[in-house]
């Protein structure tokens, strides 16, 4: 059960970190689809380097669950915009990454020290 939770955690830091590059690098599809829904150039750089940032953060344990926080309420934008364009399979896709993502915050869960 480890190998699969490392492999999950892998490929959501991919994810979030190749999403980012691409808005960062402001790659054409991403500024088009964006565009669309009022992210201009700097805030989608802005956007993209949060997911960057979220991303990196999952490598680490003792930030994993905040860079999971992180790249969860980006990947939420980014399926509230997926839905109104009616692209439903990447939905989906998005929606499996958010909910995988809620289970890397869940295991990741430490709180506080009293």
């Amino acid at each position: 059960m480890k190998t699969v939770s490392i492999i999950i955690l892998a490929i959501l830091t991919l994810l979030a970190v190749l999403s980012g590059i691409t808005k960062i690098l402001l790659m054409q599809q991403d500024v088009d689809f964006f565009g669309k829904y009022g992210f201009a150039g700097p805030t989608l750089i802005a956007f993209g380097l949060v997911q960057l940032l979220g991303g990196l953060l999952l490598v680490f344990s003792k930030t994993r669950f905040v860079g999971a926080a992180i790249v969860a309420v980006t990947f939420l934008v980014s399926l509230a915009m997926l839905l109104m364009d009616g692209n439903i399979p990447a939905s989906i896709i998005t929606l499996v990454a958010i909910l995988l993502l809620g289970a890397v915050m869940k295991q990741s869960w430490q709180p506080a020290a009293q």
